[in-house]
């Protein structure tokens, strides 16, 4: 990473900002489009130089000073929108007190570096940047530098660059002052990426830039829009998936002050009003009578019972290893096990919401999205639009956790057609109860285990069965991500587990359900289940064995450096095998996801049947740390959203319809019952991997198995609830 840059490998464009002069830099990138989707256009440096809208590159120099950065993922509280400026002032030479940062628009130059369209999800965005970002900040500066020894009459390489000034001796120009000049020049074949020893910003513990308008309360979030002429909406839908309007009385909506129309979409009913309040109560007033079709009598119980029976039988092979009947057959002990894991909602802190505004031969969205350029294009094809006559504007996102990046840009879809249907610029508003009870889940698993033991208690032949919905079928990355009938996220840490791959006879298979229900990536993916499985079994053999959790683990693990490196550094910071205060104990659960290693331990009492964690220990090996500050914040919210889903958190179905609503009964982590969290960072100069979501999954058993030290009770199903009451 710190050899001078081919520019062959992507194709810098650069040109003169169009409307207030100063230098722009972008990049185009042939090769990333491996998940490209149909419709949507491959970047062309040549094309696209000449046809670039303003702003359009990854990084912008105005004639004023005017430092700008654009992101290409979406802000969404993870501190991307601190940790891409970073990457740039540290090639640029810049202090990020002078930098700007604003969201790209939907364009072909963003498209992700290995998805190959524009998404923020798979805690890929610093992974993926890392070279990007700071190409345009070392480009640009070659380029300023070279300016400034022309005006100066002066070799480059007598000049070097500090805080946004190229200084030659007693004479220094200031970025700004050179910005013209430099977008003149030709580009640079090669530039050179400073080495790590030279680092002044990458690696330093570093604010967000974002905090001061999101404490202040200047930060725009799709909620903030608003302009003249602009009506809000929200939409009946039907109670049950699957259903359909059969017929409707607007007649008490239309006498609610405020409602100004009532249009049919194909989502359902939409009331449109000069504000929520009306909206709202406009659609609270319809008489719909529904075709609630083939879902009408779908029920979690009935779904559990079964999943349960297709776990009896075998799936479609995911790995596959020996001769699993024969060293079964010749085990010592076996262990076996049914671990059951419910329906999920996203539930992020600001509903969904989607402005939109139509006219002729153009159209404008403003929201809180994950996929814009998905979202660009399903617009269009409602609009029947050329992709790049729709514009997103994106904006701050209150939280996202997946349910913003939906290959069928469903809230975003049906905004445009809740506009195109009615006439006006239109902001249609998920109230929390609309997503909780009508939006998309993570899906229900349950998983069987049969584990044969040799007689030092190590694990000889396991045979391990999920069943669960696909959340790859039937979307554009279903050709990539399915194999031979095998979703690769419903089996990702099970089939590639080291416990898996060390067991020299194993079985995965995979059942694959449809029911009805539409399932998405929830935070950690497949990780999300699969964790909580796994580092429950492991904890299941190691008490077979009547082996301490941590030292099973580490046998089991000694040819896995990181996972070791992340175990020894949260047992040492947790004391393990240190005495804990009476009532307390401790469980301990370790996971790789998206690139990165991370163990939890926590420390928890049950009294009465009421479980409190006190202390959670978690030790991260991501690789180098861009921002150690975002890494550690993204560790404690993983941690507080992984014990919601852990303690309480649940979707059930009753009669075709979800169960629950709100926050009052579908249950996330209080402030109140947050324990003490410690984050410590293994140093690493390991391939780097995400942080965004690594952190959750081995929340949950780390949970359960301090819950089994503690009472001997083992926890096989989530949420926790009330199971030991």
């Amino acid at each position: 990473m710190n050899s001078p840059l081919n520019i062959s490998r992507r194709t810098f464009i650069k040109a003169t900002a169009l409307t207030v002069g100063g230098l722009v830099i972008a990049f185009s990138i042939p090769n990333a489009k491996r998940f490209m989707l149909p419709g949507i256009p491959e970047a062309n440096a040549s094309e696209e130089a000449s046809k670039l809208p303003t702003p359009n590159a990854f990084l912008r120099i105005d004639t004023d000073n005017t430092i700008t950065v654009m992101l290409a993922h979406s802000e969404m509280g993870q501190s991307i929108w601190t940790t891409l400026p970073m990457l740039i002032a540290e090639e640029l030479d810049v202090s990020l007190s002078n930098i700007k940062v604003m969201h790209a628009p939907a364009a072909p130059e963003y498209i992700h570096t290995a998805y190959g369209i524009q998404i923020t999800g798979g805690s890929s965005t610093t992974w993926s940047e890392f070279d990007r970002y700071r190409q345009a900040g070392a480009l640009t500066r070659a380029l300023l530098v070279s300016a400034a020894a022309k005006k100066l009459g002066v070799a480059a390489e007598s000049i070097k660059t500090e805080n946004g000034f190229a200084i030659s001796g007693d004479k220094k120009i200031s970025y700004g002052d050179l910005a013209e000049a430099a977008a003149k020049l030709e580009t640079p074949k090669t530039v050179t990426l400073k080495q790590p020893k030279d680092w002044k910003i990458i690696g330093k513990a570093t604010k967000r830039l974002d905090g001061p308008e999101k404490i202040n309360g200047t930060a725009i979030f799709g909620q903030d829009v608003h302009f003249d002429g602009l009506m809000t909406a929200m939409v009946a839908r039907s109670p049950v998936f699957g259903g359909s309007v059969k017929t409707f009385d607007a007649s008490a909506a239309k006498k609610i002050k405020g409602v100004q129309q009532v249009v049919q979409v194909p989502s359902g009913v939409a009331v449109i009003a000069d504000n929520y309040w009306a909206a709202k109560q406009g659609r609270d007033a319809l008489k719909i009578e529904w075709n609630l079709g083939p879902n009408a009598g779908l029920d979690s119980k009935a779904l559990v019972s079964e999943y349960r029976k297709m776990a009896a039988t075998q799936g479609l092979p995911a790995a596959k290893a020996g001769d699993l009947k024969l060293a079964a057959s010749k085990a010592t002990k076996t262990v076996e096990a049914e671990y059951v894991l419910p329906y999920l909602a996203h539930s992020p802190m600001e509903p969904l919401n989607c402005s939109v505004k139509i006219s002729k031969d153009a159209c404008e969205i403003w929201t809180g999205t994950q996929m814009q350029g998905t979202d660009q294009l399903a617009a269009a094809k409602i609009l029947g639009l050329k992709p790049e006559q729709v514009t997103i504007h994106t904006l701050f996102l209150g939280g996202g956790f997946g349910r913003r990046a939906n290959p069928a840009a469903d809230f975003v879809s049906e905004a445009v057609q809740v506009a195109k249907a009615a006439g006006v610029p239109v902001k249609t508003v998920w109230s929390r109860e609309d997503d909780v009870k009508g939006g998309y889940y993570r899906p229900m698993y349950l998983h069987k285990a049969k584990i044969g033991v040799d007689a030092k208690g190590l694990p000889v032949a396991w045979e391990h069965t999920a069943v669960g919905q696909s959340i790859m079928l039937g979307t554009p990355f279903e050709a990539y991500q399915i194999k031979d009938g095998v979703d690769a996220t419903s089996v990702e840490g099970v089939a590639d587990s080291p416990y898996i791959k060390g067991t020299p006879n194993h079985l995965v298979s995979l059942h694959t359900p449809k029911t009805g229900v539409p399932v998405l990536w929830w935070r950690s993916v497949g990780h999300s289940h699969s964790a909580f499985v796994m580092e429950s079994l492991v904890d299941e053999l190691a008490h077979a064995a009547k082996r301490d959790s941590l030292e099973y683990r580490r046998e089991l693990l000694k040819d896995h450096p990181r996972h070791l490196a992340a175990l020894n550094l949260a047992a040492e910071k947790a004391s393990w095998g240190k005495p804990l205060p009476k009532g307390v104990f401790r469980g301990i659960a370790v996971h790789e996801s998206f690139g990165s290693f991370v163990t939890q331990i926590a420390e928890v009492s049950v009294n009465k049947g009421e479980v409190k964690v006190h202390r959670m220990v978690c030790a991260i090996d991501c690789g180098l740390s861009v921002n150690p500050d975002s890494l550690k914040a993204q560790m404690e919210s993983s941690i507080s959203f992984g014990l919601g889903a852990a303690m309480q958190s649940e979707i059930t179905f009753k009669d075709g319809m979800v169960e629950q609503s709100n926050f009052h009964d579908y249950k996330v982590m209080r402030m109140a019952d947050m324990p003490k969290v410690e984050v410590y960072i293994v140093q690493s100069t390991e391939k780097m991997g995400g942080v965004g979501e690594p952190g959750l999954p081995p929340v949950a058993p780390a949970v359960t198995n301090a819950i089994f030290a503690a009472t001997g009770k083992r926890i096989r199903s989530l949420p926790i609830g009330n199971q030991l009451a």
